[in-house]
């Protein structure tokens, strides 16, 4: 605020202030607004998911003075006409991977001298202008030339699937003008093992789902959907979701109507069981969207765009990337399903690209942790504010992406079964086998099974057969129990002749026993053990193998 009054009493011309992100920008145009300005003023935010509308006001002729607040969208991407003043504070939102977490940060970031000068660049360009920095020099000595290279702050798993097919040699020995950190790689490796594209060994070799991803120019996990929706007969939705997931979101929800886009938005939900995932809102408005485009003419497009607070230039990259996806697939000979692809068949097509996004809720969670969800590897994280499912969503959810700003928000989110998990997931679920135990039922010996993914519990107790695992512990608890204490007799082994005889037997000397007052008629156990073990053959651990 301070900053700008000065610019004002400088002289006439317009001011552009830079801040990191829309809720500074809100906030700055609130505390203008309330500070004593010059009358005429006029006070226009600018940002990225602004309406058309609302950005077209900065770039038409005035008779006042404007205070522009922008991100740094106006650095290098749009040339603001007038001004003459900037208002650097010196920060940044930049989006940046973070292998700790494996999600991507959007966080408050001081620029690099570059972006500085860039900005400062953006003042005087028709008459002299002034750059106020609130930073001083030393600070801006202390940082660093040049924003970090994207390599250096991106999920490398698209780069490693690309040199893997064109058969470039290791990643880590590529001669990379500003090569990644080890951590990064290793982390783009294991987004590639989650999708089932590349080995889960040394070798790291491409699995035949990688040599297909290989061969489709997009994001790997978007690319892993695609191809799961294909074998599962929801093609014709996916493609529509991925574009969509592929593009800036198209909704728009000016500040002085916010209510009434709500509204508009929320009238493609759908039915009650498509209210449980933001991904079929888009299935939903894309259909809407469709019968327009077939049958309105390009300025009636654009109304009904405007009707339901929707961008209009979005939507048509919504379309475009959406044709070139389906181009993709009939190359490759992919039919679309004629029949609507069921929630469960969609669902687990999306999760085959998004296993590392899901989450369970904390149960009872009070206070800062209320509404919130144990992800993969420990993490935690909410349903984005502004989520029609915010305090709906489910046990189990989904998301399509994990961003951290003032905490880690899970967008575009939908309900998923545990169930599911398992069956798209099973080459991460990690499986601990516990108590082992004789099972009279099954004539067997069991044991419990704890699954997991990525530390979350998928399932916690399952009966699973224990033969495999110990066969050695499965002949000695079948012998011990099963023979020697007699409890397979209970069992499906109850008709065998030689256990009639031997309980006949036992049964008689204990008789005996209780008749004479003798307690050492019948042998110990651990004798009877010994002579069952030397009787039976060693790969006999269960009924099943005794009959046979």
């Amino acid at each position: 605020v301070d900053a700008v009054d000065e610019a004002q009493r400088c002289g006439p011309g317009d001011v552009l202030v830079f801040l990191p992100g829309e809720r500074e920008i809100r906030e700055a145009a609130e505390a203008l607004r309330k500070a004593h300005h010059l009358p005429g003023t006029e006070i226009l935010p600018l940002f990225a998911r602004q309406s058309a509308q609302e950005q077209a006001r900065v770039f038409s002729p005035s008779n006042g003075r404007r205070v522009v607040l922008s991100t740094n969208v106006a650095e290098t991407s749009l040339t603001v006409p007038g001004i003459r003043y900037v208002v650097d504070t010196g920060l940044a939102r930049i989006k940046r991977y973070s292998p700790r977490n494996k999600v991507e940060q959007l966080q408050v970031e001081k620029i690099a001298q570059s972006a500085a000068k860039q900005r400062a660049g953006r003042c005087g360009r028709v008459m002299d202008g002034i750059c106020f920095r609130l930073y001083d020099e030393d600070d801006f000595n202390r940082r660093p030339a040049h924003t970090d290279p994207e390599i250096l702050r991106s999920s490398l798993a698209g780069v490693i699937l690309r040199m893997k097919a064109l058969k470039l040699g290791a990643v880590e020995d590529f001669p990379f003008i500003d090569a990644p950190g080890s951590r990064l790689i290793g982390d783009g490796y294991a987004l590639l093992a989650e999708l089932g594209a590349v080995t889960d060994d040394d070798e790291r070799k491409l699995t035949p789902i990688g040599i297909e991803l290989a061969k489709l120019p997009l994001d790997p996990r978007i690319g892993r959907m695609i191809l799961a929706a294909r074998d599962r007969g929801a093609l014709a939705e996916l493609l529509v979701i991925a574009a969509a997931l592929s593009v800036q979101d198209p909704r728009e929800r000016p500040q002085d109507s916010p209510g009434a886009a709500d509204q508009a938005h929320a009238r493609f939900r759908g039915g009650e069981q498509d209210q449980k995932s933001e991904f079929l809102w888009y299935w939903h408005l894309w259909k809407a969207w469709d019968e327009v485009q077939r049958h309105e003419s390009s300025s009636k497009q654009k109304a009904w765009c405007k009707k339901n607070f929707l961008n209009y230039m979005r939507m048509r990259e919504w379309r475009d990337v959406f044709t070139q996806l389906h181009s993709l697939c009939a190359e490759h000979g992919w039919k679309e399903n004629a029949q609507p692809a069921n929630y469960e068949a969609i669902h687990k097509a999306l999760l085959a690209g998004l296993l590392g996004n899901i989450g369970c809720k904390v149960e009872d969670a009070s206070g800062p942790q209320a509404g919130s969800y144990l992800g993969a590897r420990g993490i935690k994280f909410w349903p984005h504010p502004g989520s029609a499912l915010a305090k709906k969503a489910g046990k189990w959810i989904m998301a399509a992406e994990q961003v951290e700003t003032s905490r880690l928000f899970g967008r575009c989110i939908a309900r998923i079964e545990p169930e599911w998990v398992e069956e798209v997931g099973g080459h991460l679920i990690k499986r601990q086998v516990f108590e082992p135990h004789w099972s009279k039922s099954s004539g067997a010996v069991r044991a419990w099974e704890r699954g997991t993914l990525y530390g979350l519990v998928i399932y916690p107790r399952r009966g699973v057969a224990y033969r495999e695992i110990d066969p050695a512990l499965c002949r000695e608890l079948f012998i011990r129990e099963g023979l020697v204490q007699g409890e397979i007799a209970e069992g499906p082994a109850r008709a065998m002749a030689f256990l009639a005889h031997n309980q006949r037997l036992v049964a008689e000397i204990e008789r005996l026993e209780h008749k004479s007052r003798r307690p050492d008629v019948l042998v110990d156990e651990a004798l009877i053990e010994a002579f069952y073990d030397s009787k039976i053959p060693q790969d006999v651990c269960d009924v099943a193998g005794l009959e046979a």
